[in-house]
């Protein structure tokens, strides 16, 4: 979505399709950083972005043993918006639409999965949807996703993850203080993302667990859950049916090229990350952000940009790498382990002590959780076709 706007901004002829009918869809990311509200604001959004009901996060705690952490710290960050503003994805992929439809370059087609690519030679000149019709493009962005079609026709990294998650939902009680929250014990990993009246859950298992949890029924992953995290209280009469959770299979991989004729893959289409750090629509983001600044100017003057495409993955690739190499060392170093069935004990790494003593320590990983690695600025053109005369987006229902 945001590469639609930006392109439709420079005043290229955009469409958007979205293979469902809105974007009502639970445990999806909620976590939209400073990098991408540094982006908002340099669009001239962010103000109407940060008018839809919010939370702020300028701190990451984790729990490891019993015992809370500090571990991460974003007010001294100098941005627009010093803070992980906590949003449903939805409402901002909302936001996003709302402000690109004030572009007449931009449409948005709901309800409209692809089924397949339309090829001539080796250049992609389109998308065939699943009703049968064929759309022409002279640029195809694949933005779909780890599932996208994309990944049919150009070469995969799998770097491999060591876990799956369920994901399930919590009340939580009124008044409680607001936090992301992480959990460590002997063989359990979770994390708590707060969402004002209730807990979105994220419960993480050895990969290949799930059938077996399953089939143990809910009464002995709740006690598990309990156990684990009695900051949620007691939970008999919330979780009573193994149904309530959603699994997720993590993966952690990447395109070993992007991009082909007609083609460029971008986000999760390029590169699945790992939930950990809440960082994947970010750097999508960012990824639309390189794209438009690379290709939007030429396209808008009607050059060929096929010569240009492989610049957008020079761009990206090297954050690409860099965050992703975090998360496998993290995955290797410490998920792993931690999930590893034998583990009956937990020790406190060192650098989680330092991190909770010393509040200087604390900006480093708040620096790499909000901003990332090369972080982009808007420096695609605006061709000044924005229609101020259309009403001020307001917040969706829900």
């Amino acid at each position: 979505m945001m590469a639609g706007l930006l392109f439709a901004r420079a005043g290229v002829r955009t469409l958007v399709l979205e293979k469902h009918g809105d974007f009502l869809r639970d445990f999806r990311g909620d976590t939209v950083h400073p990098s991408t509200m540094e982006i908002l604001s340099e669009l001239g959004l962010l103000e109407s972005f940060l008018e839809r009901p919010h939370n702020r996060l300028y701190e990451a705690r984790g729990t490891i043993a019993g015992k809370e952490f500090r571990l991460g710290d974003l007010s001294h960050l100098r941005t627009p918006a010093p803070f992980i503003a906590m949003m449903p994805q939805w409402d901002f992929l909302d936001f996003l639409r709302d402000e690109a439809e004030r572009y007449p370059t931009f449409a948005l087609e709901m309800k409209a999965p692809i089924a397949s690519f339309v090829e001539q030679g080796d250049r992609v000149t389109g998308v065939r949807l699943a009703d049968g019709r064929e759309l022409d493009a002279t640029l195809t962005i694949a933005a779909d996703g780890r599932s996208s079609l994309a990944r049919e026709m150009l070469p995969l990294k799998n770097l491999g993850a060591p876990m799956d998650v369920f994901w399930f939902r919590v009340p939580k009680p009124p008044g409680t203080e607001f936090t992301l929250r992480g959990i460590v014990a002997p063989r359990t990993l979770m994390a708590l993302i707060d969402r004002g009246d209730y807990w979105q859950v994220a419960y993480i298992f050895a990969k290949g667990m799930g059938a077996e949890l399953r089939a143990g029924g809910i009464e002995a992953l709740r006690a598990r859950i309990e156990k684990a995290a009695p900051i949620l209280g007691p939970l008999d009469k919330v979780l009573t049916d193994i149904e309530q959770m959603h699994l997720l299979t993590v993966e952690l991989d990447r395109l070993e090229r992007w991009h082909r004729p007609g083609l460029l893959a971008i986000g999760d289409a390029a590169h699945a990350m790992s939930p950990a750090g809440g960082v994947g629509i970010n750097l999508a983001i960012q990824d639309a952000v390189a794209a438009a600044n690379i290709l939007a100017g030429p396209f808008a003057a009607g050059k060929d940009v096929d010569p240009l495409l492989r610049r957008v993955q020079d761009r990206r690739f090297l954050p690409t790498r860099l965050i992703q190499g975090a998360q496998k060392r993290a995955q290797d170093a410490v998920i792993g382990p931690v999930l590893d069935p034998a583990t009956r004990t937990l020790r406190v790494p060192l650098a989680v002590r330092l991190l909770d003593r010393f509040a200087l320590l604390r900006r480093i990983p708040g620096r790499f959780i909000g901003l990332g690695v090369r972080r982009e600025h808007v420096r695609s053109p605006d061709a000044g076709l924005r229609r101020a005369g259309l009403p001020a987006p307001s917040p969706s229902p829900g």
